[in-house]
């Protein structure tokens, strides 16, 4: 088994890089770690006990925080599944391959991107790579459809009668851990929730709109009432009361929003229950999407514990990140697909004993989990990053090492109806795609400024403030250089 059972100080040559503390390896005949990725669904950065929101309990997130690294300004190259999905794999933005929402999931990838893909790159240096749970992958032309990780280089696949990643992954990434190997190991854990949060708007919807709902009988939708069945003798009132989160301070919707966040998918779910979701409605939200969050980090927990179990904690890079972030009742939505901070700032924690500092916290580096994922894990493993990729790899900050390398200024996010730029450390310009070009003040209304030092819910839109002129340009420029 590929464990600890010999210690041996690795070379720096290795990594190009010299290390304070030096790497500890677990094999005399293998110098590189193993690679654990854990991945979420819909996942927003604030939804842990150690970022310190009250509502929520996560202990084995925070207990991962506090073996490593947790970066706080990190971002989803996409708010939404498929294409956040497919960076997180490649290293590149979707829009490269024409990608900005779920609906363009069967869009083509080339063969030299799927080359150079998460599986693809690990394999080819020597590693048993395997994917287990939930995919929402992207690649039409693979010749065994494209919902597949062999698409993007796994030689394993672990979970086919668990394509949403639940239960029988965790149990699987369990049984995997814990078997005998003769080389490193990539695996990537991709569990879904607290994803199942979508079922209550959608299940509302059907019923108000009285549309066939797919999932009536499903277990999932059995499992969404369990969590929200009243105890007894209880009112729904009181229980709002006594367990459900309060609403966020940002819960209303800025002036001059973008007009295509106003009209975002209005005819389905996510636009019904903003323009029909009571105050009550969000509270219960709230706290649904708190109680999935402690969920699956239960289930984060039962694979950390498994990796320990199998003698493998300490050569193990550990990764846990998600695609998205949900809304969670700010500016009167939930759900996904929006470019405020509760859609599009992640989670991204880093962890490997004696090799990554312990209980830090890094506030001020632009992080892209789709562009910065892939560099960061072949720099942590020796291998040279593919030239073509525009992402960064985070080990110097996770190291500690005093020469950093020099930082992006600015960081792109995109999705199907705008683009945002977050630049000069806490400023946010947003602009809808369809006005990218030669803005003016008389176009504002398709434009949205925010200073985050200031205004971290996002409820003050600068654009119309000649103060913030310079901003503004600058903000502009940027997007058009892009």
């Amino acid at each position: 088994m590929y464990s600890k059972k010999n210690a041996l100080l690795l070379f720096a040559g290795n990594v190009g890089l010299s290390l304070t503390p030096q790497l500890v390896v677990a094999n005399q005949n293998i110098s590189k770690p193993n690679v654990l990725v854990i991945i979420t669904d819909q996942l927003q950065a604030e939804m842990m006990s150690c970022t310190g929101n009250k509502y929520v309990k996560t202990p084995n997130l925070d207990k991962l925080a506090s073996q490593g690294i947790r970066f706080e300004r990190a971002y989803a190259a996409n708010p939404v599944s498929v294409p956040s999905r497919f960076s997180l794999m490649t290293g590149r933005y979707p829009s490269e391959i024409n990608m900005e929402d779920n609906d363009e999931q069967k869009n083509s990838v080339s063969k030299e991107i799927l080359d150079g893909a998460l599986g693809s790159v690990f394999t080819k240096a020597g590693y048993e790579t395997a994917y287990a749970g939930k995919m929402h992958l992207t690649g039409s032309n693979y010749e065994n459809g494209f919902e597949n990780p062999k698409a993007y280089g796994f030689s394993k696949y672990l979970t086919p009668d668990d394509p949403e990643g639940r239960e029988k992954t965790v149990a699987a990434c369990i049984n995997y851990l814990k078997t005998p190997k003769d080389k490193p190991f990539l695996l990537y854990a991709s569990l879904i929730n607290p994803h199942d949060i979508c079922y209550m708007p959608l299940i509302d919807w059907t019923t108000a709109e009285k549309k066939k709902n797919p999932f009536a009988n499903s277990k999932v939708n059995q499992f969404i009432k369990d969590i929200l069945k009243l105890p007894e003798g209880m009112s729904r009132d009181e229980f709002i009361e006594k367990f459900c989160p309060p609403l966020p301070d940002n819960f209303e919707i800025p002036k001059n929003e973008l007009p295509s966040f106003t009209t975002i998918k209005e005819n389905n779910y996510i636009g019904w229950s903003r323009k029909n979701y009571t105050e009550n409605d969000w509270r219960i939200y709230r706290y649904l999407y708190a109680r999935l969050t402690e969920y699956v980090d239960a289930q984060i927990g039962e694979i950390l514990n498994g990796l320990k179990e199998a003698g493998l904690e300490d050569n193990t890079l550990v990764v846990f990140t998600s695609d998205h972030g949900d809304q969670n009742a700010s500016h009167k939505t939930g759900l996904k697909g929006f470019l405020y901070e509760e859609s599009v700032n992640i989670p991204f924690i880093l962890k490997w004993k004696n090799v990554i500092q312990e209980n830090e916290i890094d506030s001020t580096h632009l992080i892209s989990n789709g562009l910065d994922l892939l560099p960061t894990l072949c720099d942590f493993v020796g291998v040279k990053k593919n030239k073509k990729l525009q992402g960064l790899s985070v080990r110097p900050l996770a190291v500690s090492l005093k020469k950093r390398n020099k930082w992006r200024n600015n960081l792109l996010v995109e999705n199907n109806s705008a683009r945002l730029i977050i630049f000069d450390k806490t400023w946010k310009y947003s602009v809808d795609i369809s006005k990218e070009k030669n803005m003016d003040l008389k176009q504002a209304k398709h434009e949205m400024l925010f200073n985050l030092e200031n205004d971290k819910g996002e409820m003050n839109n600068l654009i119309l403030d000649n103060k913030y002129l310079n901003e503004l340009k600058n903000g502009r420029k940027i997007i058009n250089n892009m």
